[in-house]
């Protein structure tokens, strides 16, 4: 999908003239804290006004539950801001084009670098996909997707996420129960589904985004064994930075942001942390504590 940037429609050019011109008519009063640059940006300076999934735990909902709720308190504490507001939208198809380009909001608290829709800070967590499987399962101490052992597995996945291709390459799609990628989360949760599979003993593994697997992996009691999947031989990534998503446009946003993460990076840590997610460092080892 092409960036956001390049979309040089009549229409949409008009419309960033006619906003900047607003910005400036008004004093200003939307401007970022540093750098001339910012007087054209239109991010609010009183809130923290945030893009979000309503019902996507443990990443965020409406409740303020989840741990991108958490980031975004933090981050408005740090900036001076009266609170965070929230523009809603499930984060599938139309998520950056209703919410963050609609200036509804102007931030997206998690966003894998590199995505062309956003412009993205500095990363400020690396995790990876995860195999989670019971603590007693013979499966426990795997450490690839290519291991004989799972020949005869029965493994949930998420159709179309990188560990389905994978499972495809080893020859064990054909026994593999795939969930739906695309949802509405207000409705559907192909991810609760899948750990409650596991619980019923109708699925052996779970294989799903780090987050989410460390998440529901310590919901189980006992918590169940989390298995990022760094050791894959070839196929698609598994591994994954993640930024926050700013408008291309407000570079000064950006860099506001990055000084806040880079001062930040332990707090921010212990919130992850305290949501199970997986951290990594670029060696691929696990991060279990404050950054050094």
């Amino acid at each position: 999908m092409p960036a956001w940037a390049a979309d040089r429609s009549p229409r949409r050019a008009l419309t960033g003239a006619l906003a900047a011109a607003l910005t400036l008519a008004v004093g200003g009063a939307a401007a970022q804290q540093t750098g001339f640059g910012a007087d054209l940006e239109l991010v609010d300076q009183t809130v923290l006004r945030v893009c979000a999934d309503p019902s996507n735990l443990p990443l965020s909902n409406e409740a303020g539950e989840g741990y991108e709720n958490k980031l975004a308190e933090l981050i408005a504490a740090k900036l001076g801001r009266e609170g965070v507001t929230y523009a809603y939208f499930p984060q599938g198809v139309g998520f950056v084009r209703n919410t963050l380009r609609a200036f509804q909001c102007d931030v997206i608290m998690g966003f894998a670098q590199g995505n062309e829709l956003v412009q993205s800070t500095n990363p400020y967590f690396r995790t990876a996909y995860a195999l989670v499987v019971p603590q007693s399962s013979p499966l426990a101490d795997v450490t690839s997707l290519s291991d004989p052992r799972l020949a005869d597995a029965r493994l949930g996945v998420v159709a179309g996420t990188p560990p389905a291709t994978t499972l495809a390459r080893n020859g064990l799609i054909g026994k593999a129960r795939p969930y739906q990628l695309m949802v509405d989360t207000r409705i559907d949760h192909p991810i609760e589904d899948m750990f409650a599979d596991m619980e019923a003993g109708e699925i052996d593994g779970a294989l799903a985004w780090g987050p989410m697997a460390g998440w529901y992996a310590e919901q189980a009691d006992p918590p169940h064994v989390v298995i990022p999947l760094v050791h894959e031989d070839g196929g698609p990534r598994m591994t994954y930075r993640i930024t926050m998503g700013v408008r291309p446009s407000d570079q000064e946003w950006k860099r506001t942001l990055n000084r806040v993460i880079r001062e930040n990076q332990d707090e921010i840590n212990a919130i992850l942390l305290d949501f199970g997610v997986p951290l990594l460092d670029e060696h691929d080892q696990p991060i279990t504590g404050s950054a050094d």
